[in-house]
């Protein structure tokens, strides 16, 4: 299909006006859709998402509506901020494409007050019901799918009709098609796991889902209007699974570097792999941890997502029994913040991003902390800078963070990916 550039345009300027309504009526999805390029295909029947764009048929423009553009708009960004473009690989392509559907649906008309003309399009509305007649919202893709796959059992019928005829739907979910006689819409998911590395690009949303909330909060403190969708607040609470088992690592830490330094000074050089026992004393606190997280120039987003999620994990693993400061550092130090509470972590907002010294960490310690150091000093880093000697570091339990394979000279290092 051939377009001159008057329609181009013309598509161009729908859309972005779409956008724009989006950011004046459902904030939070227009500032999440300002990290999606928009095209048009030809190719398309419909609409589609690569988890970097979301494309669009001009034919399919040219059928619907204006406030059916913006839930088309929402259902697509959804998708990518589900995580669903990555996910979901190891199951039935199209009952997984069916379930991630309903869940996308159902948050959206919840974020409409529950009212159907939000998800209607050409005339009927589009799935959001599991097979039991709950709904969507309630449900990750993963527990939809187990119910569409039970359901489809339970039928002895084909997987995708039968599932999706129970549930409540009225669209295949796996592209290619407007929808079956009842025509609700359906997206085409054919181009989902295309670009890049899923959990790069999750740890890139997560911290987009931040400050998008950030900015709503904003906006509410300031003019006493906009509200975060509920799904969000989820996966705000959510964030993403520490890697470390904090149980694990400061036990054995803090028994064996802070608990005996007294009466025998550990060896502090580089250990290699730690070999870790169970945390079996639960009465335990650890009081008085350093974090320091690096936010130089060449700390990236998902380093930062990496560290708050391995700070409030250690928060939640411990149950209330850990205490500390939370830092930042590039060639300085930010002046560390107290927090015993995940709520008072979160509070805590980053600053930095010159080079990085890690002399700095060492020289703050010393000379701001000398009437009660730290038990121990832990540092999220990719390790790009100049250590210091160990003689110079304050006689202070160290562990490190790597997010390289940066050894540090002393210490003891946990690699965590980001």
């Amino acid at each position: 299909m051939e377009l001159d550039r008057t329609k181009v345009q013309a598509y161009a300027a729908r859309l972005i006006r779409s956008r724009m309504e989006l950011l004046h009526s459902h904030g939070f999805y227009g500032m999440l859709l300002m990290h999606l390029k928009i095209s048009i295909d030809p190719e398309l029947e419909t609409a589609a998402t690569d988890g970097e764009h979301i494309f669009f048929s001009p034919a399919f423009l040219d059928s619907i509506t204006d406030s059916e553009l913006r839930f088309i708009l929402m259902h697509e960004v959804m998708h990518v901020v589900f995580d669903h473009v990555d996910r979901g690989r190891e199951f039935d392509r199209e009952l997984y494409n069916i379930a991630a559907d309903i869940v996308v649906n159902s948050n959206i008309l919840l974020e409409n007050d529950m009212e159907e003309t939000a998800i209607t399009v050409g005339g009927s509305v589009s799935m959001h019901l599991t097979p039991d007649g709950r709904e969507g919202h309630l449900f990750t893709a993963e527990k939809v799918y187990e119910m569409l796959m039970q359901k489809a059992k339970n039928s002895c019928g084909t997987a995708g009709g039968q599932a999706g005829a129970q549930s409540g739907s009225s669209a295949k979910g796996s592209g290619g098609s407007r929808g079956n006689s009842r025509g609700a819409f359906a997206d085409d998911h054919s181009r989902w796991g295309q670009h890049g590395s899923g959990s790069v690009r999750h740890d890139v949303w997560v911290r987009r889902i931040i400050d998008a909330a950030k900015a709503i909060e904003i906006q509410k403190d300031a003019f006493g209007r906009g509200e975060l969708p509920m799904f969000a607040q989820r996966l705000l609470k959510q964030l993403r699974s520490p890697q470390t088992d904090w149980r694990q690592v400061l036990d054995e830490f803090v028994q064996e570097e802070i608990c005996d330094y007294s009466f025998a000074p550990p060896d502090r050089r580089f250990d290699g792999e730690l070999f870790l026992p169970d945390f079996n004393v639960p009465e335990e606190r650890v009081e008085d941890v350093l974090f320091m997280i690096d936010t130089s120039g060449s700390v990236s987003d998902s380093s930062m997502t990496a560290a708050f999620s391995e700070i409030k994990g250690a928060l939640e693993q411990f149950g209330g029994r850990l205490r500390g400061w939370l830092g930042f550092f590039d060639a300085a130090v930010y002046e560390p913040q107290p927090f015993e509470s995940v709520e008072e972590l979160m509070e805590i907002k980053p600053l930095g991003g010159g080079g990085t010294s890690f002399h700095a960490v060492f020289s703050y310690v010393s000379e701001e902390m000398n009437e009660k150091l730290p038990s121990c000093i832990v540092i999220l880093t990719d390790g790009y800078a100049p250590f210091p000697k160990e003689e110079e570091v304050p006689e202070v339990p160290v562990l490190w963070l790597m997010t390289t394979e940066v050894q540090p000279p002393f210490g003891r290092a946990v690699r965590i990916e980001v």
